[in-house]
C-alpha cells in the first residue's frame, strides 16, 4: 500500500469547502492562499452578497477540480506549485 504525498490530506477538505463555502474563499485559506481567500471574501462582503454568486461558482469549479485530481497531481499543482486560481 502506497502512502499519500505530504499535503494530500488537504484535498478532501479543500474540495468540499470549495463546493459548499466557495463564495467565502474558505478553500483558499485551507490551502494557505491567504491573499486569494481575502479577495474572495471581500468580493462577497463588499458587494452585499451579489459577488458571492461569482465567487461561489469559482469555488464550485475549484472544489470539483481538487476532488477529481489524483493525490500526486493535487500536491504538485496546489501544494508544491502554489497555483492560486483554477
Amino acid at each position: 500500500m502506497s502512502t499519500k504525498p505530504a499535503g494530500a490530506e488537504k484535498k478532501i477538505v479543500a474540495g468540499i469547502c470549495g463546493i459548499l463555502l466557495g463564495g467565502l474563499g474558505v478553500h483558499k485559506f485551507i490551502l494557505g492562499y491567504t491573499t486569494e481567500g481575502v479577495i474572495m471574501l471581500l468580493v462577497s462582503l463588499l458587494t452585499c452578497g451579489f459577488g458571492a454568486i461569482v465567487t461561489g461558482i469559482i469555488g464550485l469549479i475549484e472544489g470539483i477540480m481538487y476532488l477529481t485530481k489524483s493525490d500526486e497531481d493535487f500536491v504538485s499543482i496546489y501544494v508544491t506549485g502554489r497555483k492560486g486560481w483554477f
